[in-house]
């Protein structure tokens, strides 16, 4: 994947560091039924929401 621009919205890696850890949580116990894994990182995901 490219290098893109940082947003001012995108986040820190101090509030990326307390997130984290619920999506990595959510994620396990709500496994794919397909097995596919993402193409996408978590983090950029979440920057794009916000």
């Amino acid at each position: 994947m490219s290098e893109r621009k940082p947003y001012p919205s995108d986040l820190s890696d101090e509030r990326w560091a307390l997130i984290e850890p619920v999506i990595t949580a959510w994620k396990a116990a709500h496994p794919s039924v397909s097995g596919h894994q993402g193409a996408y990182d978590m983090r950029e995901i979440v920057n794009a929401i916000l």
